[in-house]
């Protein structure tokens, strides 16, 4: 009988307002596939980040092939044999991704021979990345690549996997199962985080499931149903979204012929772009992340201002040349990719974060352009934690402070409780469990069924036939003709991925 690859007894870590885990206890086999699943907020990540070394537990212990030990920090823990690939990706935008890879591992490596060893990897495993790149010309997906690709550099002996297929294509999905299953039969022991309970039956071959931080059930998850392992994890099953039929109305978003070179090195030249979003009606694009989303989404959004005269209108207005704020006073709301950074400013407050895309909490102006009205703000935040059941502890915490699921839930929130006429959302459900998917899922139903015009770019396909009526792929910087989501197949929309609409 071999020593459990890990095995925690106890753990514990409180912070100020909240438990993030209690007398949490697991084992971990060698070549075992071992699920963590749980609601967002439940743990789970603040578990991992223990095993890490990057959060210190406040009581418990750790043992490691048997060994009980102190991992002080993720030096000690790659040392031991620990990988891990995090949700919130750990790398450096203004370097290339061999430099980024390289930072993590011994400095006895030269970069040359971490960028052979990323290309090896790379075509070994179907990941496909430029070790040249800089990290922030890329996608979100092809970071994951990234983390993913770092981890398996180092031959780990526990490989922890923090949300690995949320922005990836089923395709990218079935390519990492065969690594992993690879891995396990090799002797690595994979700790696997995920939402996504089909992925967990598929895979894993075991699971300990958290709820409000302690453990609440160990099962076998290929002996489970969808329906039993979300009882497990949020005490229910997720309501059945309701898809009404319903006739569009007026156009409310309208692309023509749009067409953009690169700003960047490594990005995607738009190329005659045609794409309409009525009032009423939700319009999905699927793709592999890199193919032009990001340039398409700086566009609409107004962070990117150089597309010609007429080839973007909202209505009548042509809103070409008009910046993200004008374009939210006509009616639009975006939610980008990147949670961090993007859709929130890590340091400031749920309510102070308010400000990025609200302006009725700014009195009449004055001195510095206005007084901030410090009660509506929090009260606005409130209303949203509430109505969209964000874990937070309250309005005056910090973004950072969230899980990645309640972050996501909120800056969705806060754009849907803007009531806009145009939504247009990238990633909804990226890293949200699977009552808050539905949950999400549900109120961009309500939003189109309001007569709002809800534009959709998911990586999950899956996703994007539960809420569409009409889908696009986009590929090399090419929009595909739409079609009604009920008159096609997800393995049509696979290969439209490839760029191959034209020759069907």
């Amino acid at each position: 009988m071999h020593a459990p690859r890990l095995q925690l007894s106890g753990i514990t870590k409180a912070y100020p307002g909240v438990v993030a885990n209690s007398e949490v206890s697991l084992t971990v086999l060698p070549g075992q596939i071992h699920a963590v699943l749980g609601e967002n907020g439940a743990g789970k990540s603040t578990l991992m980040k223990i095993i890490y070394g990057s959060v210190k537990p406040d009581a418990g212990q750790i043992a490691f092939n048997g060994q009980i030990t102190h991992i002080r920090n993720p030096n000690e823990a790659r040392a031991l044999g620990i990988s891990m690939v995090f949700q919130h990706f750990n790398l450096f935008d203004t370097i290339t991704v061999a430099e980024n890879v390289w930072l993590g591992l011994d400095k006895s490596i030269s970069l040359q021979e971490v960028t052979d060893g990323i290309q090896e990897k790379a075509a070994r495993y179907g990941l496909d990345i430029d070790p040249a790149r800089p990290v922030h010309t890329l996608g979100v997906g092809e970071m994951q690549r990234v983390e993913i690709i770092r981890a398996l550099l180092t031959n780990p002996q526990l490989l922890i996997l923090d949300e690995p297929t949320s922005v990836l294509t089923p395709q990218a999905v079935e390519k990492l199962f065969v690594v992993l299953r690879q891995l396990a039969a090799e002797g690595c022991s994979i700790l696997y985080i995920s939402h996504k309970l089909h992925e967990i039956r598929a895979l894993c071959t075991a699971c300990t499931v958290l709820r409000g931080g302690k453990v609440t059930g160990v099962c076998n998850p290929a002996k489970e149903t969808n329906a039993s392992l979300s009882r497990l994890m949020i005490g229910s099953e997720p309501p059945n979204l309701v898809h009404n039929p319903r006739t569009p109305g007026e156009v409310r978003l309208l692309v023509r012929r749009l067409s953009l070179p690169r700003e960047e090195q490594f990005g995607v030249d738009l190329d005659s772009i045609d794409l309409q979003v009525r009032a009423g009606e939700v319009v999905g694009i699927a793709g592999v992340s890199g193919n032009g989303q990001k340039e398409l989404l700086y566009a609409l959004s107004g962070e990117d201002c150089r597309a010609p005269e007429g080839s973007i209108s909202m209505g009548t207005h042509d809103v070409s040349a008009l910046h993200p704020g004008a374009r939210r006073k006509l009616g639009l709301h975006f939610v980008p990719e990147e949670r961090l950074g993007r859709g929130a400013v890590p340091t400031l407050s749920l309510a102070q974060n308010l400000l990025l895309t609200r302006n009725e909490a700014i009195a009449a102006p004055g001195f510095l352009g206005g007084w901030l009205k410090l009660h509506a703000l929090e009260a606005q935040a409130r209303r949203i934690i509430e109505r969209f059941g964000v874990k937070a502890n309250g309005p005056g915490a910090a973004a950072r402070s969230l899980s990645g699921g309640n972050l996501q839930k909120y800056i969705v929130g806060r754009e849907i409780d803007a009531q806009p006429s145009l939504f247009i959302v990238s990633q909804p459900t990226w890293g949200v469990d699977v009552g808050a998917a539905a949950q999400i899922r549900a109120a961009i139903l309500a939003l189109r069924d309001a007569g709002c015009a809800v534009l959709v770019v998911s990586e999950e396909i899956e996703e994007l036939f539960e809420v569409c009526d009409r889908l696009h792929v986009i590929a090399h910087g090419k929009l595909s003709p739409s079609v009604a989501a009920a008159q096609t197949t997800l393995e049509k929309v696979g290969e439209w991925m490839s760029g191959l609409w034209s020759a069907t």
